[in-house]
């Protein structure tokens, strides 16, 4: 269970990993999430599902190695067993046939969205897809963007490959009719900035929020996000919600709460690690 079939580095830090659970890749649909766990005292982190083959029982999780515990992730190798996971979990995707769909993946969301927009194009939709990384080193998944895709559209912050930015999506929502766009990312700023680019042009756009979560399932109310002034939990409620509705405000400032403990435990972890290294070496000489 949760063994590790395949692992690959598709950017600096952005890991791609596949494994084995077949009760998940039987069960989950694009949108959903699973909750790791590096051993029985490590934290609680979600990763959203970037794809599944149930005839394998594969799932398939993409993600930056930012803090301890995904940098534990990281560090296992194929064969090796993810301790813990708990999915599918959250709400499916709106999958239906809209008409013209524009899916926006930024950094590691990326192969998240890959995943749904593929399902939009199975159900007849016109595809058009954005995928965004702050620079080209840190762009992944673009040939199979293009492959599922009417139309791809690349964007850099730095403006190293593509476009800088994304004013230019506002050219794409004048020059044809979009019925619904879709965003991932977990930068709430670029989320933020996409709805405030369509909300002009009255397009549904829906956003899936990463808050900070533990348990998953509705119990602890870590991920409480207020969307049309009411109180939603992202983990039973979403985690994919109407845009124009989110109080961005709210979501920022909680995002930010335990930004100081989490850079304390990586600088913690990482120098335990050195000291261990640092005696295993002096046992071998």
């Amino acid at each position: 269970m949760n063994r590790i079939l395949v692992k690959k580095e598709l950017a600096p830090k952005i890991k791609l990993i596949e494994f084995e659970n077949r009760d998940i890749a039987s069960k989950a649909k694009p949108g959903q999430f699973v909750v790791i766990q590096m051993g029985e005292k490590g934290e609680r982190f979600p990763l959203t599902i970037s794809g599944i083959d149930p005839g394998k029982g594969m799932v398939r999780v993409i993600f930056n190695e930012v803090g301890k515990s995904s940098k534990r992730l990281g560090a296992l190798a194929e064969g090796e067993e993810i301790g813990n996971v708990a999915g599918p979990l959250g709400n499916p995707a709106e999958i239906e046939k809209f008409g013209t769909v524009l899916c926006f993946g930024g950094g590691v969301m990326t192969g998240p969205m890959a995943y749904e927009a593929a399902a939009f194009k199975k159900a007849g939709n016109r595809v058009i897809t954005v995928i965004g990384a702050r620079n080209k080193e840190l762009l992944i998944l673009k040939d199979e963007m293009n492959a599922l895709s009417d139309k791809l559209y690349v964007s850099t912050d730095d403006g190293s490959e593509g476009y800088k930015g994304l004013d230019f999506l506002r050219d794409i929502l004048e020059g044809e009719k979009v019925d619904r766009v879709i965003g991932m990312s977990v930068a709430t700023a670029t989320l933020r900035t996409l709805c405030e680019l369509t909300r002009p042009y009255g397009v549904k756009t829906i956003v899936s929020l990463t808050p900070i979560m533990l348990d998953g399932t509705g119990m602890c109310g870590v991920c409480r996000v207020v969307v049309g002034g009411q109180t939603k939990f992202a983990c039973v409620d979403g985690p994919e919600f109407d845009g124009h509705l989110v109080d961005w405000d709210l979501l920022e400032s909680r995002k930010r709460v335990y930004s100081h403990e989490e850079r304390v435990s990586t600088l913690l972890d990482e120098q335990v690690g050195k000291d261990c290294a640092s005696r295993f070496q002096q046992t071998r000489k």
